[in-house]
């Protein structure tokens, strides 16, 4: 049996491409180019504003342009669930390493989402489940990721043109180090470090993160955790990160 389109939604895809294409253009113009009716139209543009896809034109009169929302999408992993599989043995020897949780997170609009998860033996850990959400502020996985993105993926994901003073730190000194870290900030008790993971092109698509009780993961013992991170992460990527990037936030 035939399944009957949705007429709304091949409307919302048009519009879509004609703003992409004529940016920025208002609902009158917009409405002719479909040959569409002006309200319909209307009320397509206000979903798409109210999902995050287009925003206003800061110049009157009214206008519709793309947000950063298309980049943050158009740079997520190709095949999570093959990232997932290459990753599986990187995540089990970094667990039996440091007997702590491990795991591959990939960035969404303005989160993390874990993916998969090596659980610590111990009877006290830190607790993760895939499909959990990781916040963009304060998070080892975001302060791993973010400071290589483009400046347009990096305003979808922080919702701000540049990062505040405290971001830009943490971003320097994950540069610095090649890891992101976090004490007691997502969670009381808990530290997680994380290094991000690159595509052939130099964009980050993914973080390993350890993560564990802030009494085991103690201060002296960053450095070698970090650096046995970095190097799993270093042998899932494509490529390298891009020098450009680097100095992003």
């Amino acid at each position: 049996m035939a399944v009957k389109r949705s007429q709304s939604a091949s409307r919302v895809l048009s519009i879509v491409e004609l703003i992409a294409t004529h940016q920025p253009i208002g609902v009158s113009a917009l409405a002719r180019l479909l040959q569409d009716d002006k309200s319909a139209v209307q009320r397509a543009v206000m979903t798409l504003a109210d999902a995050g896809w287009i925003r206003m034109a800061p110049e009157q009169p009214v206008r519709w342009e793309l947000s950063a929302h298309i980049f943050t999408i158009a740079h997520l992993p190709q095949s999570a669930n093959d990232l997932r599989q290459r990753a599986r043995r990187t995540l089990e020897a970094l667990r039996d390493e440091f007997s702590e949780t491990v795991f591959l997170a990939i960035p969404d609009i303005g989160r993390f989402v874990v993916i998969d998860v090596a659980e610590s033996p111990n009877a006290l850990r830190a607790p993760l489940r895939v499909s959990e959400v990781i916040p963009v502020r304060g998070s080892a996985t975001a302060r791993a990721v973010l400071p290589f993105l483009t400046p347009e993926r990096l305003k979808a994901m922080l919702g701000a043109e540049t990062p505040d003073p405290a971001d830009a730190a943490e971003f320097a000194a994950t540069r610095a180090r090649g890891y992101g870290l976090s004490a007691d900030e997502v969670m009381q008790g808990s530290t997680i470090l994380a290094a991000p993971i690159f595509d052939s092109d130099g964009q980050p698509i993914a973080s390993i993160g350890v993560s564990g009780l802030s009494e085991r993961i103690t201060a002296d013992r960053h450095a070698r955790i970090g650096a046995l991170t970095v190097a799993g992460a270093r042998g899932l990527s494509r490529g390298a990160p891009r020098a450009e990037l680097r100095a992003a936030g």
